[in-house]
């Protein structure tokens, strides 16, 4: 998008609009929100127990957390797991692709973006669900995933991170795991929230600390999984 189309949009946002475009307009949007509903709910409602995993689209093929995360996921396949991703590439295509190798469910929830996004090759041909709305797509994730695993990212990543912790603490949804894969990674933000959000700001309880494990190995991440539903006596969504 050029420098004068972004200026486009800006201005169009503060101009006034009657009454009968703003019905239009947001009415035909009612539609096509309930459509990705319709076609989401239809498509993942017979997948079976699943694991999101989340991070970087940018990561590379040779990098160390593209291989933890493609290992990761066939561990889960083994355990009876289908996989969930974005869709795209990166720590998604990785995870993708250790489904695929495992034989389990390898599911791909895209998004339309003007870069980076571009739906992988291991995604079962009739799991793989294209979305307009970041909204529609975060919803599947959490309603058709047992567990989370989340891998390095950006911004979208932490989005998702904090979503599914927001989600569990104020009881929103049932409890699941939340696994997060690399110590170096995310020690820095852990600290930081034991210090700072806990004590320092009293933001959250202690008990908060507990929604999520950090870890440094696939095997660590699967494991914790496995026995947070042995633990637990859990059964899966499905």
């Amino acid at each position: 998008m050029t420098d004068k189309e972004k200026e486009e949009l800006i201005r169009k946002a503060f101009d006034k609009r009657d009454w009968s475009e703003l019905k239009s307009n947001d009415s035909w949007m009612i539609f096509k929100v309930m459509a990705e509903f319709v076609d989401g709910f239809e498509k993942l409602a017979r997948i079976g127990p699943c694991v999101s995993i989340f991070g970087s689209a940018r990561t590379h093929v040779n990098k160390t957390h593209y291989k933890l995360a493609e290992e990761t996921a066939f561990l889960l396949t083994q355990s009876g797991f289908g996989i969930i991703t974005g869709g795209g590439p990166g720590i998604m295509e990785a995870a993708n692709k250790g489904a695929n190798r495992g034989g389990g469910h390898s599911v791909g929830l895209n998004i339309e973006l003007p870069f980076e996004q571009r739906a992988n090759k291991y995604i079962d041909n009739d799991k793989l669900i294209f979305f307009d709305y970041f909204f529609v797509r975060k919803v599947m994730f959490m309603k058709y995933a047992q567990g989370f695993i989340v891998l390095p990212g950006g911004f979208g990543t932490l989005d998702e991170l904090f979503e599914a912790l927001t989600l569990v603490q104020t009881q929103k949804v049932a409890r699941f795991p939340v696994v997060l894969v690399g110590k170096k990674f995310w020690g820095g933000l852990l600290k930081w929230i034991e210090e700072e959000m806990l004590e320092e700001e009293k933001n959250i309880k202690p008990e908060d600390l507990n929604l999520f494990r950090l870890v440094d190995t696939p095997e660590e991440a699967v494991e914790h999984i496995n026995n947070f539903y042995a633990k637990h006596r859990l059964k899966p969504n499905f």
